[in-house]
């Protein structure tokens, strides 16, 4: 029996995670490791998979017989951008970890804001006891959450079951049980119902820099929690920070979570780090699990080879 084709993988992870990770993954076939230092001048041509993350530049050179691409993470823009990307099946990596994990982060935040967190721990700091007058509930407050890709739409259904009513938008038109959806087309009748913002886009040429001054001022004023709130877990080139800065010093915004950022990490001299009314996460929503990830590689590489249809595909002209 021939040997099976091997998996190269180039990803961000520690060598801790990654060994643990390896110790219980592709026991059947090769596999290179690059973030290995032993193998750094490997021969790479036996390998038919690639497992990526932003890797180093000679990467399809080296392995010219690659057959299928799978991402290091749920966006995919990082590896759209790469030279010399070859025409190959681009697949995402889509898993129930990383789902849930970025729903519990919207979820969280949208509560954050919505029970005046920011308010209370400063009270905390300066010892001081007041209850707010305005307590809001959940139903109260519409959130807008703006993708409805495998992590919006868990994300909607994980919001509404704390009671928030939920609204989603998408560039083209989708259908979700129980939500009021809109598409490009509807995208100011979205935004005027909006008190919690939430961006869950990818990142393609149509979303660069969407979430920015013309489409806050948009956002509904005067709502349940008196100013809207901006929350981004999807990708930081979607924002424009400069903007999401002066919305919130202006009172535009009332208040931002922000887990992605145009550059990272967030440069030290932002003044979003010492913003009261803002929550910094360090692109943490939704940390790929690597021991996840493999499994999902493993499966789609097993339907691959039994000619079975590739799940999660790239679509590249819609860059997700």
């Amino acid at each position: 029996m021939s040997a099976k084709p091997a998996v190269v993988i180039d990803l961000k992870f520690s060598r801790a995670a990654m060994e643990t990770a390896l110790s219980g993954a592709f026991q059947d076939r090769e596999v290179i490791d690059l973030g290995d230092p032993a193998n750094a001048d490997r021969d790479l041509s036996t390998a038919a998979y690639a497992v990526l993350w932003k890797p180093e530049p000679t990467l399809f050179t080296r392995a010219s017989g690659l057959s299928v691409l799978f991402s290091g993470g749920a966006g995919v823009d990082h590896v759209l951008t790469l030279p010399d990307l070859p025409d190959l099946p681009i697949v995402r990596f889509v898993d129930r970890s990383l789902t849930d994990r970025m729903s519990e982060w919207v979820v969280l935040q949208c509560l954050y804001h919505l029970r005046h967190m920011t308010t209370y721990q400063q009270q905390q700091r300066d010892k001081q006891w007041h209850e707010l007058a305005l307590q809001p509930e959940a139903r109260d407050v519409t959130v807008g959450v703006m993708g409805l890709g495998v992590l919006g739409q868990d994300a909607v259904r994980k919001l509404k079951i704390m009671g928030f009513n939920v609204i989603g938008w998408s560039r083209r038109s989708k259908q979700v049980d129980g939500v009021e959806t809109f598409d490009e087309d509807h995208i100011d009748q979205f935004l005027a119902q909006t008190d919690i913002l939430v961006g869950l886009l990818p990142l393609t040429p149509e979303t660069r820099g969407l979430f920015d001054s013309s489409l806050f001022s948009r956002l509904r004023q005067g709502g349940a929690l008196g100013k809207p709130v901006f929350l981004n877990a999807g990708r930081g080139g979607s924002q424009v920070e400069a903007d999401v800065i002066t919305a919130l010093q202006k009172g535009v915004l009332g208040g931002a979570s922000l887990d992605v950022f145009e550059k990272e990490p967030l440069g030290t001299d932002s003044p979003l780090w010492t913003m009261e009314n803002v929550v910094i996460t360090p692109h943490s929503a939704a940390a790929s699990d690597v021991r996840a990830l493999f499994a999902h590689v493993e499966k789609q590489i097993a339907r691959f080879e039994a000619g079975e249809p590739l799940q999660h595909v790239v679509d590249r002209r819609s860059g997700y």
